[in-house]
């Protein structure tokens, strides 16, 4: 008997289980994600606490802050800023920025990085106090301070760990580089490696929009993206549906009766990865997801920050969460312009909007 081809549900069920697995420990959560994408708006909670939420058992918000400086992780750059595990960090390393800087600002760096070193650990205010480096134009047009500045560009080229925040601020430690441990390729084929397990199943171009942000991650070698892209394509599992090639992990199943969905409602970070890549979000589901907290407000469709709502393996609205004096309330989209009428669906969004209370330490309104 031929095997049934793989379909777009297939894809669309796989896509949700692989990524939604059981809830583990945060170590073990981020660990199986890869990387976990950084946001310091709170509506009502951090983007990586949101998307840490349903992964972790028992997780509540702040909690990957509060433990960071106990864990084996990185904050830094990769497809975009995030956090990751230290060893996928050290891959990126050593990072030649792009921008080359000056004497005067190479014997800047070395300064601070003396009085980091002899200080273990400093706030920017410390580095400012004692360099007196003066004010800068930040890349939004406003004003901001020197020494800020430059400890973030140090931490981009690898000089700088972030050991901690202090209310929400960044702690800079010194970094000791370890020497390389693999080829540029080596490297590169591991980055892209995270990229898809993370992300997958993706639509090829997606697969390759990712690989193009490795720009910031690996500057150093922006020239050697295409051929790592290549032979990622080589290497993975694919199938081609109404013309789109879809590519995830050769040693993955794309169909399983273990996908077959629960009867379970989620409500999304705007960046989590179910729904983060834009293409694949409207192939899956037959609708345009746009992320409008930077939209000014009268252009704004579903809301400043709204929330992706899925129901067993569809997304089919969006949610906007609002914290006020420890009572959480919501207000609900829906694509079809009405909620599903199933007594399942309406049992399942009060047990989320409860984890999601629970997460936040607050009540529920409706």
């Amino acid at each position: 008997m031929p095997t049934r081809a793989i379909t777009l549900d297939d894809l669309r069920r796989y896509a949700v289980a692989r990524t939604l697995f059981a809830p583990t420990t945060l170590p073990k959560a981020i660990s199986r994600l890869g990387f976990v994408q950084a946001d310091p708006l709170r509506a009502p909670a951090r983007a990586q606490d949101l998307t840490l939420r349903h992964r972790v058992t028992d997780y509540r918000a702040g909690e990957l802050e509060r433990r960071y400086p106990r864990l084996g992780l990185e904050e830094d750059y990769f497809v975009n800023y995030g956090f990751l595990p230290r060893e996928t960090q050290a891959l990126m390393h050593p990072r030649e920025a792009r921008t080359v800087w000056p004497a005067e600002r190479r014997q800047q760096a070395a300064a601070v990085l003396d009085f980091v070193r002899e200080q273990g650990r400093v706030h920017p205010r410390d580095v400012d106090a004692h360099f007196a480096h003066g004010k800068v134009r930040n890349w939004f047009g406003g004003s901001g301070n020197a020494s800020t500045q430059l400890l973030d560009a140090m931490h981009y080229r690898g000089l700088l760990r972030i050991a901690g925040r202090e209310g929400g601020v960044r702690l800079y430690a010194a970094r000791e580089a370890p020497a390389p441990a693999c080829s540029p390729e080596q490297a590169l084929d591991a980055l892209v490696e995270v990229i898809v397990r993370k992300y997958a199943p993706l639509p090829s171009a997606s697969l390759g929009q990712l690989v193009g942000l490795l720009k910031d991650g690996v500057p150093q070698w922006f020239h050697n993206r295409a051929a790592a892209l290549q032979r990622a394509r080589e290497r993975l599992a694919r199938v081609r549906i109404d013309g789109v090639d879809w590519l995830w992990p050769a040693d993955e199943r794309a169909r399983s009766a273990r996908h077959e969905p629960g009867d379970t409602v989620r409500l999304l970070a705007p960046f989590d990865p179910v729904v983060w890549d834009r293409r694949r979000f409207e192939l899956l589901w037959g609708w345009a997801y746009r992320f409008e907290a930077y939209t000014p407000a009268a252009k704004r469709l579903r809301g400043h920050y709204a929330l992706p709502l899925l129901w067993r393996d569809q997304v089919i609205g969006w949610a906007n969460l609002a914290l006020r004096d420890g009572v959480l309330g919501a207000e609900f989209g829906y694509v079809a312009g009405k909620p599903p009428r199933e007594a399942a669906f309406r049992a399942a969004l009060d047990d989320e909007l409860q984890r999601m209370a629970r997460f936040l330490d607050a009540r529920v309104t409706r």
